[in-house]
This record gives C-alpha cells, sequence and structure tokens, in this order.
C-alpha cells in the first residue's frame, strides 16, 4: 500500500492526541498540531558515519546488527511498502529532507522498572525531516517501525513536534510449539518480520516434545509409538537416531537461516530443548534413562542421564546465537525434587561455562517445595495452580517471564484454553481497573500482581501449544490464533497506551504494510475475480492468457493438447502460475474429466496440495506439510465434474456438481468438508479417550494445475470472497 496511492486518510493531523501518536504500539509524542512534515519530499535515509558500524551488546541475540545494516533494511521497507526510494547515505549531521539515523549517548532511557535500556529511541519531526536517535542500534530499529506504521496511518504527513520511547519490559513476543508440530523455516521467519513490526524482540521456540499421554489409559507397546520430536538434526555421531521426524527437522544451516533473518529484524530466537519431563524423542532413543514410573521423563538420578544432556547441549550450543537459552524442566515427577534441583542447576552451570550462557526453565517447584534453583536462572511462569509468580519467585529473587495462562492457547481445540489470544482481557486485565502489563499474573487477584516497576518482572511471552500433534492445524492456522490480538498484546508488553476503541480503529489498515512476510497469503487483484483461465477447446500455445485482467498468465510445461472444449493433460504435462497461495475466503472453481485413476495433483501450492488421488487412496484429498487431509468423496472417471473448493473462515468445504450434458439432465450436487480428527487421550481427568472432529483452513493451492493428472481441465476461476 504505497504513500503515493493512499485511501483511507484514517487520522486528521488537526487532532493527534497530545501525548501519543496512534500506533502499534503507541508512540509518546508532544506536537503543536500547527506544522507537519510530509514524507513524499523525502530524499535520502541518512546513517550518522559516527555510529554507523556499532551495534548493539546489550541485547538479547549475539549477532546483533549494525546501524547501517538496520537502515539498509528500513531503506527496502520503505521502498516495498511505502513506494519511496530513498537513497541511503553516510552523513556527519541531519539533511533536508532526509530521515537521519543516529545513537544518542547522553539521553537517559529506562524501562518500567527504572532500569536503563538499549531498545529505546527519541523521534523529532520538523519541517526539514526527522531525526531518530537510539539508545543503541536496535533502539533506532524501533524508531523506524514507527515512521513506518505512521506514515501509513497519517497519510505520509507527520506531525512536528518530538517524543522519547522505550520498551517497558526487555522480554517481549511469543513462544511456538514446534516440538510438536513442524514449522516451515520461511513461516518462522515471516513470524519474525511479524512481530518485528509491532516492536517484539522474541520468538521462543519450542524444538523438542512428544504428544501427551495418558499412562492409566495407554497401553505400555503403545507408549513408544506416540508422536515425538527432536527438530534439531546433527551429524554428530553420538546423537545418530535422536533427530526427526524424516524431513520435518532444522538442519544447521537451516537454523543458521532462521536466526539470521530474525536478528536482521530485531528479533532474537530463543532455542528450548524440552527435558527431563516430555522427553519421549530422547527416551525412546535411550530407554534405559526413562523414569519406570513415566517413560516420558528422564531419569535424573540415572548416571547417564546429565552426560547425555551435555552431549546434546553440547552439540546445539554452538548453532545458538541468543544469550539466554531454555532447558524447559517443567511437569517432572515431585517424587524427585532433590534430583531435579540438582539436574537444573548442573546442566545450566555446564551450559554457563560452555558458552557463557543463561538458561530458562518453566515454572515447576517452587522454594517452599524445596527446589533452591540457582537464581542466575529464569523462571518462566505459566501455571498458576502450579506456583504463585509473585509470592513463589519474584519475591524471592528470581527474574521471571510472565507466560500466564491468560493468554495460554492450545491449536484446534481444548478443554481448559482458548484458540485465539483474548482481546478484551488484554484491554482489561488489570484488577485494580486498565489493561494487561506484563507485572499482571492474575486478572482477579491484585494481591498476586508485583507493582508495575518490579526489577525481576523480565517481560512476557505468549505460548501457542500443539498438543495434539502435526495433523491438528496447519502452520498457518497457528499464525490465525495470534492474527487478530497479537499486535494489542505486543501494545501492552511494550507499556503503550492504546484503547481497544483505537486499536481496532488502525490495526487491519497497519496489516497491509507489515514488510518480509505474507502471512495472509494475500494476491493483490482489480475486483474480486482474481484469475481465469477457460482453456477452451481452440487454445494453441504455451501461455494461458489470464482474462481475469490481473494478467497472471501460465506456462504450459509439456505436451498438454486441447480437445473436448477443454485442455487435455496427458499425465506428463502441468499448468504453471505466477501465485503461490490465496489466503482465507475464497472460491476456487473448475470443472475436470478424469480419464484415468492414480495418484494426481490438481493444483498445488506453497500451502497445501489438492488431489485427485494419492497412492494410499482414491478419496479426494488436500496434503497439509506432509499429512493428507480426505472427504469420502471420489472423482468419475470419464464425466465432467463441476467442483468448487471454498475457503470459508476457519472451514475448508469441496463442492461437486455433474455437469449436464444433453442426454442427462440430471445434476447431483454434494458438498463436503475438510475436517481434522483429534484423539484426546482422555485428557480430561476421569474420562475415557475422547475423538474431537475439527474443521481445517487451507489457503487455496494455485502454483501448479495437473501434474501427474490424465483427463480434461477448464473453467479455471478464483475469486476473493468477503
Amino acid at each position: 500500500m504505497y504513500c503515493f496511492f493512499f485511501l483511507f486518510v484514517l487520522i486528521n493531523i488537526a487532532t493527534v492526541t497530545a501525548n501519543y501518536l496512534h500506533a502499534v504500539p503507541s508512540v509518546p509524542f508532544s506536537s503543536d498540531n500547527r506544522q507537519s512534515f510530509r514524507l513524499r519530499s523525502l530524499k535520502h535515509i541518512v546513517v550518522d558515519s559516527s555510529f554507523a558500524d556499532e551495534v548493539n551488546t546489550n541485547g538479547s541475540t549475539l549477532i546483533p546488527p549494525t546501524l547501517w545494516e538496520f537502515a539498509s533494511t528500513f531503506q527496502l521497507d520503505v521502498k516495498n511498502e511505502l513506494g519511496l526510494q530513498l537513497r541511503l547515505a553516510i552523513g556527519k549531521n541531519p539533511a533536508p529532507d532526509a530521515i537521519f539515523l543516529t545513537l544518542d549517548k547522553n539521553q537517559v532511557f529506562k524501562d518500567a522498572a527504572g532500569i536503563l535500556t538499549s531498545e529505546g529511541y527519541s523521534l523529532t519531526v520538523d519541517r526539514n525531516g526527522i531525526v531518530i536517535a537510539g539508545a543503541s542500534p536496535l533502539g533506532a530499529w524501533w524508531g523506524t517501525r514507527s515512521i513506518m506504521q505512521l506514515a501509513q496511518l497519517y497519510d505520509c504527513r507527520l506531525p512536528c513536534g518530538s517524543g522519547t520511547d522505550a520498551p517497558g519490559w526487555r522480554t517481549r513476543g511469543i513462544m511456538l510449539d514446534a516440538g510438536r508440530h513442524y514449522y516451515p523455516p520461511d513461516f518462522i521467519i515471516e513470524l519474525c518480520s511479524y512481530l518485528s513490526f509491532f516492536k517484539q524482540n522474541e520468538l521462543h521456540l519450542h524444538v523438542s516434545d512428544n504428544l501427551f499421554i495418558n499412562l492409566e489409559q495407554t497401553a505400555a507397546s503403545e507408549i513408544m509409538n506416540t508422536y515425538g520430536s527432536f527438530r534439531l538434526s546433527s551429524d554428530n555421531p553420538a546423537l545418530n537416531g535422536l533427530g526427526g521426524p524424516q524431513n520435518e527437522s532444522y538442519t544447521h544451516d537451516q537454523f543458521e537461516a532462521i536466526q539470521q533473518r530474525c536478528a536482521k529484524r530485531g528479533v532474537s530466537v530463543i532455542p528450548e530443548i524440552e527435558a527431563p519431563a516430555h522427553a519421549l524423542a530422547i527416551t525412546r532413543w535411550k530407554p534405559e534413562l526413562a523414569l519406570s514410573s513415566d517413560p516420558t521423563m528422564l531419569n535424573v538420578s540415572h548416571p547417564g542421564t546429565l552426560p547425555l544432556l551435555r552431549e546434546i547441549w553440547g552439540t546445539f550450543l554452538p548453532w545458538f546465537h541468543s544469550k539466554e537459552v531454555h532447558i524447559g524442566a517443567d511437569e517432572y515427577s515431585a517424587d524427585h525434587i532433590p534430583d531435579y534441583v540438582k539436574y537444573v542447576n548442573e546442566l545450566s552451570s555446564f551450559i554457563q561455562e560452555t558458552s557463557s550462557k543463561r538458561t530458562r526453565i518453566w515454572g515447576t517447584f517452587t522454594p517452599s517445595q524445596g527446589s533452591t534453583v540457582s537464581k542466575d536462572i529464569t523462571i518462566q511462569h505459566w501455571a498458576p495452580y502450579s506456583d504463585n509468580a509473585y509470592h513463589d519467585f519474584i519475591a524471592n529473587g528470581y527474574e521471571t517471564i510472565n507466560s500466564d495462562y491468560m493468554f495460554y492457547m492450545v491449536g484446534k481445540w481444548s478443554p481448559y484454553f482458548g484458540q485465539r489470544l483474548n482481546k478484551t482481557l488484554i484491554f482489561s486485565a488489570d484488577p485494580l481497573g486498565g489493561p494487561f502489563a506484563p507485572h499482571i499474573f492474575d486478572a482477579a487477584n491484585a494481591t498476586n500482581n508485583p507493582p508495575r516497576d518490579n526489577p525481576f518482572v523480565v517481560g512476557h511471552i505468549s505460548p501457542f501449544w500443539s498438543d495434539w500433534g502435526p495433523t491438528a492445524t496447519t502452520f498457518l492456522e497457528a499464525y490465525y490464533s495470534w492474527r487478530d490480538s497479537l499486535p494489542a498484546l505486543a501494545d501492552k508488553q511494550w507499556g503503550g497506551s492504546l484503547l481497544e476503541t483505537e486499536y481496532d480503529s488502525i490495526i487491519d489498515t497497519l496489516r497491509y504494510i507489515i514488510p518480509d512476510q505474507n502471512l495472509d497469503r494475500r494476491v493483490e487483484s482489480r475486483t474480486a475475480l482474481v484469475l481465469k483461465y477457460p482453456l477452451n477447446k481452440s487454445h494453441v500455445g504455451k501461455v494461458i492468457k489470464d482474462h481475469s485482467g490481473n494478467n497472471y498468465h501460465g506456462i504450459l510445461k509439456g505436451d498438454c493438447n486441447a480437445g473436448e472444449n477443454g485442455l487435455y493433460f496427458a499425465g506428463k504435462c502441468h499448468l504453471d502460475t505466477p501465485l503461490h497461495s490465496l489466503g482465507r475466503n475464497y472460491t476456487l472453481s473448475f470443472e475436470v474429466k478424469p480419464t484415468s485413476s492414480g495418484p494426481a495433483t490438481l493444483f498445488a501450492g506453497a500451502d497445501s496440495t489438492l488431489m485427485s488421488q494419492t497412492a494410499q487412496s482414491e478419496l479426494v484429498t488436500i496434503i497439509s506439510g506432509s499429512h493428507p487431509y480426505a472427504i469420502n468423496y471420489t472423482l468419475p472417471l470419464n464425466r465432467w465434474i463441476r467442483v468448487e473448493l471454498a475457503g470459508r473462515g476457519e472451514s475448508t468445504f469441496l463442492k461437486v456438481s455433474t455437469v449436464p450434458v444433453t442426454d442427462d439432465k440430471r445434476q447431483v450436487t454434494q458438498e463436503f468438508e475438510f475436517l481434522t480428527r483429534i484423539d484426546t487421550h482422555g485428557v480430561q481427568a476421569g474420562s475415557n479417550y475422547t475423538t474431537v472432529w475439527r474443521p481445517m483452513a487451507f489457503e487455496a493451492p494455485l502454483a501448479r494445475i495437473g501434474e501427474g493428472f490424465k483427463g480434461y481441465f477448464r473453467q479455471i476461476v478464483v475469486r476473493k470472497n468477503q
């Protein structure tokens, strides 16, 4: 959405709030409301030559970008999202019609606890240009995020004035459970871009775990076959047999790329290797180390357990570019607290001595229970039934991250937790009145919340758990759990002042310019009609013209021939389009006449594949990741069928109709919904195994048509629906 073609002026300059500018997070700012600077007059981004090569050494990453590198990324963002072609230059002073990026070594930037922060910045706008002065290059980067948002919301015309901004807490972000659901590297990188735009600085990546097992209801022979994974793939011979599943783990190069791309936008990846509980991926590999009462737990008193964990961490610590790592350590057996404490402390010391990294653990056992873990370890509180974050940890001098389950999410279904962030709670969680902030651990009882300026409150992480494994959700469904309200939470993690009505009025507009990601899978289109390929019998040549007006012309690969009022695919040709996937609320319609059975692709995209058959089944199936989702329908041979694949919000439907011919006017229409089966394993106390069926949301696959298919296609039409 370019400045030059911006159609919706949401905020009038004459009504700018005296205390802050509307953005996410809100930007403290004082303006006289009489003068403004037009961003269309900008010509340069000038980086202060005194600080161009400086990096932030006080953040949570060991690979911080320089001020120049942040400026280079900013230059691309302004070009791609705002349509402003700005020259990047080095200089000593602000220049006319320029954004000047510098550092301010004299300004004191403090967080909510009064502690110095390197993430603050000041913003000054006058008739000549803009100056962003960061406490560090990272602080200046957050200032560029403000400029990007304000340009969009204020129609590329900013009020003259100034403000000083700084985060209230140093840890702000999300946790993604990749242990029970594989998430592709590109998706994780896109998530980092999303977080960065709203000034969140951490992606906590949970890389090992297993599905819940009800030991009372699961046969011992079945436990070891329960889904569990370890997502890091190393060539260390000592770890042979640990990684997997195959093709669903991260190589060193992939993990490096994730961290580098995220750090480029100010986001640190905090890896978590979960143990000694949730460790089926390890105990299946080394069963002799399992706890006899629960084979998903490591026996921390076994003489081989700690050396094995040292081997694992020693292998992967050189991969990790964060100053802190997470060793899990939650939900372990309370019968072994002394051994648990010894394990946690010794593993943490090993990590510190080996790599100089600090460690985090999930809140599990409290000091009153005899848990005397080192106070060099950060506690990540999550379960109020397990501990009282304030009285058990913060009051005892433990730095604590708030991940309380008021904003705890489980993908697709849970008897206890939500599948979406609760926006109303974000703006009302303080029991004394007001919105959530990281020091709010209890929305009902204020005595369980430390003061806002308590120095042991580190920040807040919003977790998303893949409790039901790889077939319960697509990876984009995880994004949608956060999508609508995570920016609001980011405002409160930072310490912003937005009201709910203000947030609602601007967030949809801001989503159009979040750079370096397309998690909504948008496709630009002049109208609701996105793509139209008639594929009639008169077609000749390799180019398939798009009749939608969008010029998304396709290219035939192989020998596809016109005939019978359609285009014949002989099993060795296909049609490539310039598109990949189309996001929610769409209709993909086409007519098809299969002439031979066998596994074949109807439509394939970046996120899913629609197949007429698979090697395992004759049923119409969508493949997402490596997992099939079938409906109870088989395409008939040698007959024209009209098919509609429709994404409607959180559901996906396939409607099929026979196409009337001269000797048969009868038309039969059927509609099917793609569902997933969740076996809850009696997760509710006292219950038996329960099966839950839930809808699946698939993006429309548009990149490739007809690969391996034998038969005819015609009238391919793609529409965006409201």
